[in-house]
């Protein structure tokens, strides 16, 4: 697999520049051809075609699957099933890459390399799949995890949208993955992290979002390239971590500081590329600990203070970009000598004082660009004094400049549910946890529904006589069942205990025993809501259609003249039930924007 790292290295020359510009004029229309619409709809076939939800497969998958076609050996009859099943997931093949992907002889299809097999060299194997530049639209389906024996998968500008399945965790011998380019969403896909081989990674292009997970850097990659996605948030503390040669987090929305760790990679990092986002603070002096790195970019960000001193120690750097930031203070001769530099640019910043080997001129060994700065010396090209004044006038001392700290943690707030609204304050009569609106007296028009406390019983200072189990207490319910008790349906108010009238209806009984009478909701005129939905705002829409009201029975117990009679059985309320509402699929957000998504940075003999 060494080629996986020979594949890294770049071409340190002009022609890198014409080769990545020729890909990208050849590309320009790939991704752009497919509408936000289009990827929203591949995306939602592709979550209805996940078995277990998040695309991984069953166990057993493989035997419920008959192919009724002899294959060489059972490995090759699994990357049949595999394949099959992509081709189906594939809308559009405008170069006909999979045209010929029919048939057991799977080796023979485009872009699929077989190889034999590292523990049987007597069995071949489908050891790689590489469709860069296919332009075809559609999504990955999970019986890719059945290609577990794949050692490079490559998708690269194409227009695959969705996910990546959870299934790709069983690759367990996938060194190289490659899906740029394409119109993939979601937040960071953990699964990928779980592929135990993995050393490049490249995701960029794509729509991904939300933040990077710090295990990222834990794990042993040679490659990382999540540019030009929609990530945010800080860059871990543990970015340092990485055994990475390359690492590229450009073109996000990434804030705060550079790590400190980064000196930690100074063994391995040769570039790294955090150009574009929304870092700020001071340029930490641990990046000037990469003696070993060659490309170090850091511009179009809000960086502020001054160089670090110790980049005078990078010795093998070629290229160094700190441009378009918020830097000041002077430009040292020896960082534009040293003696591998080939392209400097600080322009765009609020320096004063450049050295004069760091004056563009075109008898210098190094490509020089000061513009857009604050020096003095009739330079060209420099910002307006009063633009100057007033950062010049503000120096940062970065021994205590701090940068945004990371937002604490929303505190966890406890949804609990609605207290029993305790106390009520104003009845000071044994409220049991009745609601404050303890109002026994006329109908509570609409009291609102108190929290869910449905204290069984009213405040009814009434005697607590045998509280006439009649139809107070009931509500045994779930929850606080609440009583029933206003007309309003809110079902949550028991104070309403008088509803029907009878100021004193009180006799709700504190302890409101018993009656067992499970939704006996006691109120004629609220719709008998049993509430047999707990603390969920029950049904608080029948009001209107005052269902079946039976149970009449007023809350003077005792008095129970009138109607008690029909709440016996209570018919569970209607409309009770909180509407249902029908699952639908919950897509990961689709903010694919239509853009000519140019194909990755081309390295030699990638």
């Amino acid at each position: 697999m060494e080629a996986a790292v020979v594949r890294l290295r770049r071409c340190r020359n002009g022609s890198l520049v014409l080769v990545y510009l020729a890909a990208i004029l050849l590309a320009a229309t790939a991704a752009a051809a497919l509408s936000d619409a289009e990827a929203s709809d591949i995306a939602r076939r592709q979550l209805l075609s996940l078995r277990e939800g998040d695309g991984d497969l069953p166990d057993d998958f493989e035997f419920d699957i008959h192919v009724d076609v002899t294959f060489a050996n059972e490995r090759l009859r699994r990357a049949y099933v595999a394949l099959q099943a992509w081709r189906r997931a594939m809308y559009s093949d405008p170069k006909n890459f999979t045209g010929g992907w029919v048939g057991a002889d799977v080796c023979s299809y485009f872009g699929v390399t077989c190889v034999p097999a590292l523990d049987d060299a007597n069995t071949t194997v489908v050891a790689g799949i590489d469709l860069n530049g296919g332009d075809i639209a559609g999504y990955l389906p999970a019986e890719l995890g059945m290609l577990t024996d794949i050692a490079f998968f490559h998708i690269n500008s194409n227009r695959f949208c969705g996910i990546i399945p959870k299934s790709f965790s069983r690759l367990t011998l996938l060194h190289e993955l490659d899906v740029s380019n394409n119109r993939f969403v979601g937040g960071f896909p953990d699964v990928v992290l779980q592929i135990p081989v993995l050393k490049y990674l490249d995701l960029r292009f794509n729509d991904f979002d939300g933040t990077l997970p710090p295990h990222l850097f834990d794990k042993d990659l040679d490659a990382i390239f999540v540019n030009s996605n929609r990530f945010v948030g800080f860059i871990p503390e543990n970015f340092g971590n990485s055994t990475a040669t390359v690492v590229v987090l450009a073109n996000n929305a990434f804030i705060g500081c550079i790590p400190r760790s980064v000196g930690r990679m100074a063994d391995t990092l040769d570039e790294l590329m955090l150009l574009n986002n929304r870092l700020d603070g001071c340029i930490p002096p641990e990046l000037a600990e990469l003696v070993n790195s060659t490309v170090v970019d850091v511009s179009g960000n809000a960086l502020v203070g001054t160089l670090p001193e110790g980049l005078v120690n990078m010795i093998r750097l070629e290229q160094l970009d700190v441009s378009r930031n918020q830097l000041a203070g002077a430009v040292a001769e020896n960082v534009c000598k040293l003696p591998a530099l080939a392209n400097f640019s600080f322009a765009h910043n609020f320096f004063s004082v450049e050295a004069e080997a760091c004056v563009p001129s075109e008898d210098s060994p190094v490509a020089l660009d000061d513009s857009g700065n604050c020096l003095d010396g009739g330079r060209p090209g420099q910002k307006p004094l009063p633009e100057c004044a007033l950062v010049l006038a503000h120096p940062v001392d970065c021994r205590t400049n701090v940068c945004s700290k990371m937002p604490a943690p929303p505190a966890k707030k406890v949804p609990r549910p609605p207290d029993v609204s305790p106390h009520p304050l104003p009845p000071a009569p044994s409220p049991e946890n009745q609601p404050p609106k303890k109002s026994p007296a006329p109908q509570p028009v609409s009291p609102q529904p108190s929290p869910p406390p449905s204290v069984k019983s009213p405040p009814a200072p009434a005697p607590a006589p045998a509280p006439i189990s009649s139809p107070p207490p009931l509500i045994k319910s779930p929850p606080p069942p609440v009583p029933v008790s206003s007309p309003p349906p809110l079902l949550k108010s028991p104070p309403p205990p008088v509803s029907m009238s009878l100021p004193p209806p009180s006799v709700k009984s504190p302890p409101p025993l018993p009656p067992r009478s499970p939704p006996a909701p006691v109120k004629s005129p609220p719709p008998p809501p049993p509430v047999s939905s707990p603390p969920p705002p029950v049904p608080v829409r029948s009001p209107p259609p005052p269902p079946p009201s039976p149970i009449s029975s007023p809350p003077p117990s005792m008095k129970s003249p009138p109607p008690p009679a029909v709440p016996s059985p209570p018919p569970p309320a209607p409309s009770s039930p909180p509407p249902s509402a029908p699952e639908e699929f919950i897509l990961p957000p689709i903010m694919a924007q239509q853009y000519a998504s140019p194909p990755p940075p081309l390295f030699q003999g990638y």
